[in-house]
């Protein structure tokens, strides 16, 4: 069963979200659906071509007029990030929005067996990038009535399962991120709500890599997940922060 939210139309009209991996699966769907409820929307990921695809999706659909900033997640250092926040204040003045979705899988292998770059490379994309990117919005982030940040999370980033290595302790890393970041923010002047979404199985690239021998049909596609990245980005969500919430909840 997905997150019982029911999301009114227009609910995220005139507000402006940026959206990491964009170019695919749920960061794809994030978009495409943020757009349909009103937003303008910031799209961030590494391939060009593919944000581009969304672009023309949400233009040929009517939505607002998105934007698109590539990053290259693995590479960018602070400067990066530094710019990119500058670019989004001087084009919005504001950002309502940030939906941290980008994350690589990496190996699935004993940790006895990871290979460090391997390793270093997946906390790079996952936690490190995150934390940057964050650092460097906030001041833009404050600029919004009331802003939401959503962290991308996992049931293993929550209680650790063997061969799961770098990923499930990048997403053990999100979750303290967002629950400290959420702390700090909660007596602010400034209305801004953290939380993390933990997506269960979807029917994704990322989730076919990790289970090769599962039916992909068995799990909801990345636009049925929908519901609580709606809840979340919207006013509905206003003071509800430090939270881990699952977009598919057992009935």
């Amino acid at each position: 069963m997905m997150y019982p939210y029911e999301a009114p139309e227009q609910l995220l009209k005139g507000r402006v979200i940026l959206v990491t991996g964009a170019g695919a699966g749920i960061g794809r769907a994030a978009a495409i659906t943020f757009a349909n409820f009103g937003a303008t929307v910031i799209l961030s990921g590494r391939t060009t071509k593919k944000l581009e695809d969304v672009y023309d999706t949400i233009e040929e659909s009517g939505g607002p007029q998105p934007a698109i900033f590539p990053v290259n997640f693995e590479g960018a250092v602070a400067k990066d990030y530094d710019d990119l926040a500058q670019a989004i204040d001087d084009e919005f003045g504001r950002l309502d929005g940030l939906l941290h979705n980008a994350s690589i899988l990496g190996h699935r292998t004993p940790i006895e067996h990871y290979d460090p770059d391997s390793w270093a490379q997946v906390m790079q994309v996952n936690a490190h990038a995150p934390f940057l990117l964050t650092r460097s919005l906030l001041p833009v982030i404050r600029k919004s009535e009331d802003a939401s940040i959503a962290f991308t999370s996992s049931s293993v980033g929550r209680k650790g399962r063997a061969y799961w290595g770098a990923y499930a302790v990048s997403k053990f890393a999100t979750e303290g991120l967002m629950q400290v970041l959420a702390d700090e923010l909660d007596d602010e002047e400034h209305l801004i709500r953290v939380n993390s979404i933990n997506p269960g199985a979807t029917r994704t690239h990322m989730r076919a890599m990790a289970y090769p021998a599962e039916d992909p049909k068995k799990n909801p596609l990345p636009e049925e997940i929908m519901n609580v990245y709606l809840y979340l980005m919207g006013k509905d969500s206003m003071g509800v922060t430090g939270q881990a919430f699952d977009a598919q909840v057992k009935e």
